[in-house]
């Protein structure tokens, strides 16, 4: 049999049925009965007036339970956190709700009230998003010395981060030989990522394979810009002290795998261009931070994805990459489709805010976007004008809702 809810999104219940719906009377589950009051306030234009009045008086014992479950659909959950329909009483308990999503949180601390505020400082989770505390500070309602404990916060945050990365890069102290590869032996998930990896491109790798390294252009960078980057990748010829012409170039050398205990010393550059994508793939889920940081920019798209899909890759590094004016759009596109960067709002705000962004993701990411946020957007000539438009857009919707709140 199908629940009520089913029942009334279908129009299949008679109007004095949905008279009882809209004032909570029906017989069914009070989170079942919540959400047929969400459905109705939202959605219904005849009952939606008396159903919001029923959910701004719903007993508070049984609100809290229906909001402090991860269970309880989103659309309630985003109803009951929206600045016109927040009760006090509840504000604490969505704040702990890890189905709450973090961005909801963070467009409140931006315009909380006093009470708010108080709450998200008690907020266990609050005090451990980094999203939620950097909007907290420019909120006009906090006081001095809660300013400082928010920034301690921040700080505090912010170490543990450095300190979470630290120890994830490998170390140097291991003694190489010839038959070693350059790329230190991690974890076996990183094998295990890498392996599934190459069997999935197998295709793509065979028939890019001997791609040497390029990065990526700049979208505004200057010819020179490019030919320095270009030309720390290649080996120096030697040069005759009294100014004489160079030897002449080398016969092109075949690249590798795997690179001898020689060969990994120098610069992360200089072993990067004396690996095959395979190299560079391997490379980029076992390597070290600096050389993912040169590997995203890959100008052969399956290395530069690779480096996404590494186990070591870090949130820092991710929202590095989103702002990023030198890397290919293939990446720019990777990153939405991975939900644990979609719920960090540096990674979102980077992505909207880089011109090199497709204009497709980039509208599909504006609606995240804070009230300052937009604001920046609109004004940034960078970004196509579509983007500024509907950002100024946005803007506008969201500054009239704080008005009226």
């Amino acid at each position: 049999m199908p629940r009520m809810i089913e029942l009334i999104r279908k129009s299949a219940v008679p109007s004095n049925l949905m008279q009882f719906a809209a004032k909570g009377a029906l017989l069914v589950p009070a989170p079942e009965m919540v959400e047929i009051l969400v459905y109705l306030a939202t959605e219904n234009k005849v009952f939606g007036e008396q159903a919001r009045l029923t959910l701004a008086g719903w007993d508070p014992a049984s609100a809290a339970g229906v909001v402090a479950s991860p269970a309880t659909p989103k659309e309630v959950l985003d109803y009951f956190i929206d600045s016109e329909n927040l009760r006090p009483d509840l504000f604490p308990v969505l704040l702990e709700n890890p189905a709450v999503e973090e961005s909801r949180i963070a467009r409140l601390a931006l315009t909380a009230t006093r009470e708010q505020v108080e709450a998200l400082l008690k907020s266990a989770r609050a005090g451990e998003s980094k999203i939620i505390l950097d909007t907290l500070l420019t909120n006009p309602n906090l006081r001095q010395h809660e300013t400082r404990t928010v920034q301690e916060k921040l700080e505090s945050l912010a170490s543990a981060d450095t300190a979470v990365q630290a120890s994830t890069e490998p170390t140097s102290s291991t003694p190489a030989n010839d038959s070693v590869s350059s790329i230190p032996q991690l974890a076996d998930d990183s094998d295990e990522v890498l392996a599934a990896f190459m069997t999935e491109h197998a295709a793509e790798i065979a028939a890019e394979n001997e791609k040497t390294f390029h990065p990526a252009p700049i979208l505004s960078e200057s010819s020179s810009d490019r030919t320095a980057d270009v030309a720390e990748a290649i080996p120096v010829q030697a040069v005759a002290s009294d100014g004489a012409a160079a030897a002449p170039a080398r016969q092109p050398i075949a690249k590798k795998w795997i690179l001898s205990a020689d060969e990994q010393r120098g610069s992360a550059l200089q072993k990067i261009s004396k690996l095959d994508v395979k190299g560079r793939i391997n490379l980029a889920m076992k390597g070290t931070k600096e050389e993912r940081s040169i590997l995203i920019r890959d100008g052969t798209k399956i290395v530069a994805l690779a480096v996404l899909e590494s186990p070591k890759v870090t949130d820092g590094e991710v929202e590095k990459f989103a702002g990023q004016k030198n890397v290919l759009e293939a990446v720019l596109r990777a990153i939405p489709m991975k939900r644990r960067y979609m719920k960090l709002y540096p990674v979102v705000r980077n992505l909207t805010f880089n011109p090199r962004t497709p204009i497709d993701v980039s509208l599909g990411l504006i609606k995240n976007l804070l009230t300052q946020d937009l604001r920046h957007l609109a004004g940034n000539k960078e970004v196509s004008d579509t983007v500024r438009k509907l950002a100024l857009k946005m803007f506008r919707q969201k500054l009239d809702v704080t008005k009226k709140s």
